[in-house]
């Protein structure tokens, strides 16, 4: 698992992954209600990674561990 941050952009959210200096805007998010967030996220670039679903954090940027589904940014 990785650490990553998630912040608000210009034009919706964006996912870094400092290790890898990756920075993807979310194309999708599989939970996105105050009660249930998280999930599948799906980059703009073609990768996707899952963070456990949570409540909606109050506010961004916030830092969370996520696993690696997809090998697109390699």
């Amino acid at each position: 698992m990785a650490n990553i941050m998630i912040r608000q952009g210009d034009k919706g959210l964006v996912f870094y992954l400092p290790k890898r200096d990756l920075e993807a805007s979310i194309e999708s998010i599989e939970f996105d209600s105050p009660e249930k967030w998280g999930g599948e996220l799906k980059l703009d670039n073609g990768g996707a990674y899952y963070i456990d679903p949570m409540a909606k954090p109050e506010r961004l940027p916030i830092s969370l561990r996520a696993k690696r589904l997809g090998a697109a940014e390699d």
